[in-house]
């Protein structure tokens, strides 16, 4: 059974709102996109915290009460029964593996540190040199993990290829360099030609 229709309310810029835009995409699903302006309040709003008590972005509405607010538990509720899933427990294991990493080990450091350039107007010598470092820890994992591998998990693109994409094609955007990472840079590439992204 394919997802229903929804409502995504998210800001553009964002990875953890385009991982659904991704996804949503590829898979040829129905959806509308809120544009909510996180920078000038709009995630605070009354109406906002009606479908989003945690006043962050995403915010997936399916209807019927049906609300998901953590991009990747929705990621994985759109790509049920879809090529974006493994069958294989394991591999659907590792998935998750790599979804729980990019929240905890990953986006806390790439997607801040391109937050405060992006968002918020600062300079590359601006961002906490701890977060940095381990932005940098981040990246160097990935491409150790991708030497010789097309995909982040069996031979195909998944939910984890998206859930990592997001944030890792726009590093840069936070003052990091991926012209020293050459797996990461051609699964970047991959990725984008398997979403049809420009």
């Amino acid at each position: 059974m394919s997802a229903p229709a929804f409502t995504l309310y998210g800001d553009r810029r964002s990875g953890n709102c385009l991982k659904i835009v991704f996804a949503a995409d590829w898979l040829g699903l129905d959806y509308t996109f809120v544009d909510i302006d996180i920078m000038t309040g709009e995630s605070r709003t009354p109406e906002f915290l009606a479908v989003n008590p945690a006043g962050q972005v995403p915010a997936v509405d399916f209807g019927d009460g049906k609300i998901l607010a953590q991009s990747n538990a929705a990621l994985l509720y759109l790509a049920e029964n879809s090529a974006l899933l493994p069958d294989d427990p394991f591999h659907r294991a590792k998935v998750n593996e790599w979804l729980f990493w990019e929240q905890y080990s990953h986006e806390p450091y790439v997607a801040v540190c391109r937050f405060r350039m992006l968002y918020e107007g600062k300079g590359a010598d601006e961002r906490d040199g701890w977060r940095v470092e381990r932005g940098e820890q981040a990246l160097d994992h990935m491409e150790a993990q991708l030497a010789g591998k097309s995909f982040l998990v069996g031979e195909a693109l998944s939910v984890a290829d998206i859930a990592l994409l997001a944030y890792t094609r726009v590093a840069h955007e936070g003052g990091f360099d991926l012209t020293t990472r050459p797996s990461l840079s051609a699964w970047i590439k991959r990725c984008e030609t398997a979403l049809e992204l420009a």
